[in-house]
């Protein structure tokens, strides 16, 4: 029915979006303002985070009930949180410098990632905007997000549907730190051409609960958490490609963002099986994926499976020791009440742990509902970029 092909390029790989960064001062000769573009008007729609205190930014989009958009302005080292309505009016006046910068812009917007409480630096953002030259850059861009990250997070595709018609759709994120499966620190632009006339808003929001908020670092949900989607409808399209796209498109980036976890060796996916309904799934899921005990035992290469038995029955959801099965991959270690855990299940469950990649399943044997989670081990390299983080 479709095809679904990798292409360079990420957000500039689709037709009309520009992209680009530059150097404004606020990181150490690196990539910290950026912005994206595209030459007609787009409809956008977004998902952001639950903490209470959001940022600026967002308050920004939500108080002007922004759905059409062609301009986005980027930036890191300051998140913009904290600051009132202070921080509101600065954006309002950034913008009006980027509609000088930039002819035809329809409701330009900003998103920020970094350091909580600060005001922004108005006059260096905009010298950066006024340095803005019109180019497809995605490489520049997607380091202007990067805070703690240690390579910048990219992707597209080209669909190609059966009746000759194609669209694409490219992607930028950032995030290693205070990720929490709760809307991530994380930051999401995703471009398409594909004329979407389904309910956008639905389905990012349904791709998002199984790619952005099934992960988990650290267990914090920042101010700043952003998913946009934005199309200028110049292709083609079909629903079941799409959402097919978007969803290799966002579980491809949050995967990226785990492995990139502060210090993270290793990526790990809880899949929970057999709980009473998919809600008691994700919480049970999300419980693993950001038990520290849990991921201790991950960083030290340890199959201590009472972490997770303890961790699921803490969780608040129904379960029964008598009904619980908990394996490593392949390797049972706990079946219904009996434990099979003696020193050569025990070595087989270690060695599956030594992989950069693996996977833990838990069956409640209660009921139907399951849920895919993921999360990484911490390390004390963790401890060390966190502690330094405003340094």
């Amino acid at each position: 029915m479709f095809k679904i092909v990798p292409i360079k390029g990420g957000i500039t790989a689709v037709d009309g979006f520009y992209a680009s960064g530059v150097k404004a001062g606020f990181k150490k000769d690196e990539y910290d303002v950026g912005y994206i573009y595209s030459d007609t008007e787009c409809d956008v729609c977004y998902t952001f985070t639950t903490n209470k205190f959001q940022a600026a930014p967002i308050k920004y989009v939500l108080n002007n009930n922004i759905k059409k958009t062609n301009f986005i302005l980027v930036n890191s080292k300051n998140a913009n949180a904290m600051t009132g309505q202070k921080g509101i009016d600065d954006i309002a006046e950034l913008m009006e410098v980027c509609k000088l910068k930039f002819d035809n812009l329809i409701n330009p917007i900003m998103s920020s990632t970094g350091v909580i409480g600060v005001r922004l630096d108005k006059e260096k953002l905009k010298n950066a905007i006024n340095s803005f030259e019109l180019e497809k850059d995605n490489d520049k861009v997607s380091k202007a997000i990067m805070t703690t990250d240690s390579y910048p997070k990219t992707i597209a595709f080209e669909v190609i549907l059966n009746n000759g018609e194609s669209f694409k759709i490219g992607a930028i994120a950032k995030g290693a730190g205070m990720i929490n499966p709760a809307m991530a620190t994380m930051l999401c632009f995703v471009v398409t051409d594909a004329n979407i006339t389904d309910d956008m808003p639905q389905l990012l929001k349904e791709v998002v609960e199984i790619s952005f908020n099934a992960i988990s670092v650290d267990g914090d949900t920042s101010t700043n958490d952003s998913c946009f989607l934005m199309t200028n409808k110049k292709a083609g399209y079909n629903k079941e490609a799409f959402k097919e796209a978007l969803k290799l498109t966002l579980q491809k980036l949050a995967f990226d963002i785990v492995k990139d976890g502060e210090g993270a060796n290793k990526l790990v996916a809880f899949d929970i099986k057999g709980a009473k309904n998919k809600e008691e799934a994700q919480k049970i899921g999300k419980a693993l994926s950001n038990s520290l005990l849990v991921k201790t035992a991950i960083f030290g290469e340890d199959p201590n499976w009472g972490r997770i038995a303890s961790t699921i029955g803490a969780s608040g959801c129904e379960c029964d020791e008598n009904r619980l099965t908990i394996s490593f991959e392949d390797v049972l270690v706990y079946d219904k009440g009996e434990i099979y855990f003696d020193s050569e299940t025990e070595a087989k469950a270690a060695k599956i742990m030594q992989r950069d990649e693996f996977k833990i399943t838990c069956d409640l044997g209660i009921g139907e509902g399951e849920f895919v989670s993921y999360g990484c081990d911490l390390s004390y390299e963790y401890v060390k970029i966190n502690a330094d983080y405003r340094t």
